[in-house]
């Protein structure tokens, strides 16, 4: 399979995207920033590109213009092994003006969507006993940030 890289479009924030994004992911950096010249269409010598890798993943941050923006219909899921790192990437992306929404999702500063879901709530979800895996499933439905405690506390209410 060829390589694949992720692309956001930004209007002139991707070097702020790409430093914040790389500051809230271990093992990540910035693996280059590329300007425009003098063909443009942007001014010359303001950032056009600045590719990053969010441990070990490319991404690439495109300045291309204010013409198109970001919408729920694409987001990253992050999948966490535990509650302290739901709570890291939740209050990290919702940070400095990032919004939080409903069963996990927020956008971040800029505008894009993340999913931050608790790996405990895919075993829930899928477990075999399907009245608790409905009884997880909704207490989802009913959180903004997911709380496995309460994930749990609703599945084995039954």
């Amino acid at each position: 399979m060829p390589e694949m890289t992720t692309c956001l479009w930004f209007d002139t924030q991707a070097e702020d995207a790409a430093r914040y994004y790389t500051g809230i992911f271990p093992n990540s950096r910035i693996t280059g920033i590329e300007r425009y010249g003098e063909a443009g269409p942007r001014e010359q010598g303001s950032v056009m590109t600045a590719a990053f890798e969010l441990d070990g993943r490319p991404f690439l941050a495109l300045n291309g213009g204010p013409e198109f923006t970001f919408t729920e219909a694409v987001s990253i899921q992050i999948f966490c092994r535990d509650q302290d790192e739901v709570d890291h990437y939740w209050n990290a992306l919702t940070a400095d003006g990032g919004e939080e929404s409903q069963c996990g999702w927020l956008k971040d500063r800029f505008g894009f969507s993340w999913q931050v879901i608790p790996t405990r709530l895919e075993e829930l979800r899928t477990d075999p006993d399907r009245a608790r895996a409905q009884r997880a499933f909704a207490a989802m439905l009913s959180m903004r940030k997911i709380v496995i405690a309460d994930l749990e506390a609703a599945a084995d209410a039954g």
